[in-house]
């Protein structure tokens, strides 16, 4: 069929129409079609593919030459080989299909997962949920509107030793808990400067943009250093920063901020790169608590093994680890300590199987999902406005000190790709 976006639309709302029931059989299969096939996408793929009774279906790119590669991954092991597609739309057009995977770049993230769930489809979006934050709240009323499981790729929050570690802050062994901190540390190297060309032979950059407003391809920007674009990526903070920021977010048992505050700079390079590279970003809450992130894209910090997260109290501190936790009271002196958890991605593609099938709770329920994203968006719009954000929880966050900083949390759209919930 055609393709376009009124004939898809058109299909998507009979697909809602006749979507089957939010919840399925234990041992029924689950068919699924990943989007975005870089070294995480096809990771995904991989993975989704390895889980009892999932078939991976397809597997889609813009790149011809990154997608072969996927399929051949995913068809390893005798399993059935995915069709390959360049427009994901094709994927949504399939009502065989249940589950749809967003791994491409930021800038589709929310926009590809609003028209899954306007088409039937459950989602497992990779992190960071949205671009922005107008379109994660959209994100979030197209899920409840469409009745389907979103569960977004901070895969943290399925590692056994973690939930244990935050469950003991939870039960008040360091007492009442005031102050988290995170990091993410990194030797990226310079992008460089770089000069208009054409795009690689086969791949459609203007699919590739979609919903960002279109700009004209450079050397440099693909296939990683969209990151550091804003029109298309979120900096290391929406890249990395949200996986730790959102362990800190948990054990604190907050939700949206009072104020933010961000310093830092591109500092390392002189190049094409706009999000910072040094980066220290405050969040305070109104129940006296208070989140840190610190993100260095381009050096290391001398100390080993660096916490994920690190949570002061009033009877001292607790440190989580991927694999386990270390509590130390208010002299510093260890006093507990578990290691040997599980990690990896496995357990958090297998929860959100179960929530499709059986109605299981998501660790990583997108509206949890949105909220931590939501510091990322709010952190970055800090620092490229240079002021200390005034926010209201009451209105989900919301900036009420600075009308052009409030601006920020919504962005222009190629008119065809505006998302509506």
């Amino acid at each position: 069929m055609s393709l376009t976006r009124r004939t898809f639309l058109g299909a998507s709302a009979a697909a809602v129409a006749s979507a089957p029931a939010l919840t399925a059989q234990a041992n029924d299969k689950i068919v699924v079609g990943v989007m975005g096939t870089g070294g995480r996408g096809t990771h995904l793929a991989r993975s989704f593919a390895a889980q009892p009774n999932v078939e991976v279906a397809y597997v889609c790119d813009v790149d011809p030459s990154r997608v072969a590669a996927a399929q051949k991954v995913v068809a390893e092991g005798g399993r059935s080989s995915p069709r390959v597609v360049a427009d994901f739309r094709r994927i949504l057009d399939d009502r065989a299909v249940d589950l749809f995977v967003c791994a491409a770049p930021n800038h589709w993230h929310a926009v590809s997962a609003i028209l899954a769930c306007q088409a039937g489809k459950h989602v497992y979006v990779e992190k960071p949920c949205s671009h922005n934050a107008a379109e994660g709240e959209m994100l979030v009323a197209a899920a409840r509107r469409a009745d389907r499981k979103v569960q977004m790729g901070n895969q943290r929050r399925s590692m056994p030793k973690v939930i244990e570690g935050i469950q003991a802050l939870r039960d008040g062994i360091i007492g009442r808990v005031y102050f988290a901190q995170s990091w993410y540390t990194n030797n990226r190297p310079s992008i460089g400067t770089g000069m208009a060309t054409s795009p690689p032979a086969g791949l459609d950059y203007a699919l590739w943009q979609g919903p960002a407003p279109a700009k004209p391809f450079r050397s440099n920007y693909l296939h990683y250093n969209w990151h550091w674009f804003w029109n298309w990526g979120n900096g290391e903070l929406g890249n990395n920063g949200v996986h730790t920021i959102d362990l800190c977010r948990w054990g604190l048992g907050v939700d949206y901020p009072t104020a933010v505050t961000s310093a830092g700079g591109r500092y390392r390079f002189k190049d094409d790169q706009e999000t910072p590279d040094t980066q220290v970003v405050s969040y305070d809450f109104a129940d006296g608590k208070t989140i840190t992130w610190e993100g260095f894209s381009c050096n290391q910090i001398p100390a080993s093994p660096k916490p994920n997260a690190l949570f002061q109290g009033e009877r001292g501190s607790l440190a989580l680890f991927d694999n386990g936790y270390t509590v130390y009271d208010e002299r510093g002196r260890e006093t507990k300590k578990e290691t040997g958890g599980t990690t990896g991605d496995a357990l958090h593609f297998a929860n959100l199987l179960a929530g499709i099938r059986g109605g299981t709770r998501l660790n990583s329920e997108i509206e949890e999902g949105h909220k931590t994203t939501l510091l990322c968006h709010l952190g970055n719009i800090a620092h490229r406005t240079g002021k200390r954000l005034v926010c209201d929880p009451a209105r989900k966050g919301a900036i009420t000190n600075d009308e052009a900083a409030q601006r920020m949390w919504a962005r222009e759209y190629a008119p065809e790709w505006t998302p509506r919930v």
